[in-house]
């Protein structure tokens, strides 16, 4: 870890005042010295690795964390303004920056010296474009057709102003990019779970390749449906080599009750799972903001999970929830008993407690944060020091284990030939470790009626089914249902209702955690005599005459809701985000997506 990050410091020496890379850098460590020496390769290849911000590709944790801020299953302070008419365009959008681009390039083109051998060279070419790879990966999902640019550039190049390249011939790139990098890289292990391995890169080829399969059997707008398939088997491949050979396992140390959660809030990688991870160091301070931003009524999007995605997590016996009778009129202190554990794991519920100040507090959901009652746990400490502030000591996984299970499970749906022992070693593996007792060895035969209404009204397949649900709970907060319901072709998702538990009546003190002490009354009129210690939220119509966005479904009981008031319109443009204005007049050739 420290290697990596004291080699960050040692690339900017030869890139700093280098204004053509062309040139050799006027520094004590130049081009030779760098493309000569293994050490050399070594630290311009940990470039790669910098915050996006600084010419890098991966996420930080920071980022990792914030990522399901816009997703069907989030309520936010405020409705995007990708999602409200008129507020998001061309003027507004970002994304198009190619500095770690050129940097890769220029990387690729100079790693050439005959004194380094050969196998050598291919494998830290190999790095370099599997960072290409997730760069590129990045810009497509985002903006669709790209100029894909394949070589280190100066600001003379004539090609530097060319057109945009079909998708499907820039993620034909990609593809390339991964298998040189999949044949090539050399590192096998790595303990701190900070660099890139052969396994990450196969992980990693198995998320694109799942993306792209699903977008060209879905978005059918495109005509690439005839390729699907082969962008399937390529996850199923990847996925499965990760499986045979990578040496992971899913982690079992904290026993169904404990366990999922570990992977979130452990201060060094849980590494029997996690894969790649962004690590804190707090001797490097190295933090993230989890918990400020999962906490305050003030930082972040004070993010809540709806009531209409929680009730996708399953019975504890293996049945849907919504199957239950009344489910419809469960109280919050009810419904989540009995459940899925990865939902305590998730949420603040039950007997979940905090540290403050060393001693032990209950913590129920909290209404100066919370705007449905299903209040997210899963990035946050329980010690309330870190809540001020980035402070966060926790490692924030960027790849584990479960999500190739899930990739290898749902490209095999896809192609129709998942199996039974397909289903236990993924699916039935993850719902066994979050203490679901049946189901777990047969894949299931009947459609879930609730899921198809709600989520997918076009799919009839139950393993499908099933396997979209399992993804939706086990990666739920880590940046990946907005993807997902891109390339499942599922926009309209966004348009979900913000709701919360049910409230059966005003005025009526309701004790979330069941610890004999009452936290939140909701009310029309506020009482004039008050509860010491209970949050009071009003669900009037108007506030101080303005329109109040907290609200009861039936006005007088029913789920809570939450900007009702400001419409949430998905359209069909919105499968891509529009090319920034300023780049377009930089370069017309670029054109603009449809619709923007």
């Amino acid at each position: 870890m420290n290697t990596k990050y004291n080699w960050l410091l040692l690339i900017g020496l030869f890139l700093v005042g280098c204004n053509d890379l062309e040139q050799i850098p006027q520094s004590t460590a130049s081009k030779d010295a760098v493309f000569g020496s293994v050490g050399g390769l070594d630290l311009y290849t940990n470039s790669f690795y910098d915050t996006p911000g600084n010419g890098g590709v991966l996420p930080t944790g920071s980022d990792i964390i914030r990522s399901d801020e816009m997703a069907d299953f989030s309520v936010r302070t405020q409705v995007p303004d990708f999602l409200r008419d008129g507020a998001y365009g061309p003027q507004q959008s970002t994304g198009w920056d190619w500095k770690a681009l050129r940097n890769i390039n220029y990387f690729i083109a100079n790693c050439t010296n005959p004194v380094i051998p050969v196998e050598t060279r291919r494998h830290y070419i190999g790095l370099a474009k599997f960072f290409r790879a997730w760069f590129y990966f990045d810009k497509v999902k985002r903006f669709g057709d790209v100029p894909w640019i394949g070589k280190a550039m100066s600001v003379t190049d004539p090609d530097l102003f060319n057109g945009r390249d079909p998708r499907a011939m820039v993620m034909d790139s990609v593809l390339a990019d991964l298998n040189y990098a999949t044949e090539n890289i050399r590192t096998t292990t790595d303990n701190t779970r900070s660099l890139i391995t052969k396994s990450v890169a196969y992980g990693f080829k198995s998320r694109v390749c799942l993306f792209e399969g699903t977008f060209r059997k879905y978005r059918t707008s495109y005509n690439l449906g005839s390729t699907a398939d082969k962008w399937l088997t390529e996850a199923v491949n990847a996925a499965g080599k990760v499986m045979t050979e990578g040496g992971y396992s899913l982690n079992e140390t904290g026993g169904t009750d404990k366990s999922y959660r570990q992977l979130f809030i452990n201060t060094t990688p849980v590494t029997n799972e996690i894969i790649l991870s962004a690590v804190s160091d707090a001797t490097l301070a190295v933090y993230n903001d989890a918990n400020w931003w999962w906490t305050s009524a003030t930082y972040g999007s004070r993010v809540s999970l709806i009531r209409t995605f929680v009730n996708t997590y399953l019975n504890t016996d293996g049945t849907p929830f919504t199957d239950k009778a009344g489910y419809q009129t469960m109280t919050f202190m009810d419904e989540v008993k009995n459940r899925d554990k990865r939902l305590q794991q998730t949420i603040r519920m039950g007997n979940y407690t905090r540290t403050n100040a060393g001693a032990t507090e209950a913590a129920p959901p909290v209404f100066s944060y919370t705007y449905t009652g299903y209040m997210p746990i899963k990035w946050s400490l329980d010690d309330t020091y870190y809540d001020g502030g980035t402070r966060n000591i926790n490692s924030i996984s960027t790849m584990r284990y479960a999500e190739i299970l899930l990739n290898y499970a749902e490209a095999k749906a896809e192609l129709g030939t998942l199996t039974n022992d397909d289903w236990a070693k993924t699916v039935g593996a993850l719902r066994k470790r979050a203490g679901i007792t049946a189901g777990l060895t047969v894949k299931p035969t009947v459609v879930d009626t609730y899921l198809k209404t709600n989520y997918f009204p076009d799919i009839s397949d139950p393993v499908l089914l099933e396997v979209r649900r399992e993804r939706g709970i086990e990666l739920v907060l880590e940046g990946f249902r907005f993807s997902d319901i891109i390339r499942w072709n599922r926009g309209p998702l966004m348009e979900q209702v913000w709701n919360g538990f049910y409230v059966p009546a005003l005025d009526k003190p309701l004790d979330l955690n069941e610890d004999g002490k009452s936290d939140v009354v909701f009310y029309k009129v506020k009482p004039a005599t008050q509860l010491p210690g209970v949050t009071y939220v009003s669900v009037a119509e108007t506030v101080n005459g303005v329109v109040n966005p907290q609200r009861l479904k039936n006005d007088t009981y029913g789920e809570l809701t939450w900007l009702a008031n400001i419409p949430r319109k998905w359209n069909e443009k919105f499968y891509l985000y529009p090319i920034p204005t300023n780049d377009i007049q930089l370069n017309p050739k670029l054109g603009q997506n449809p619709g923007w």
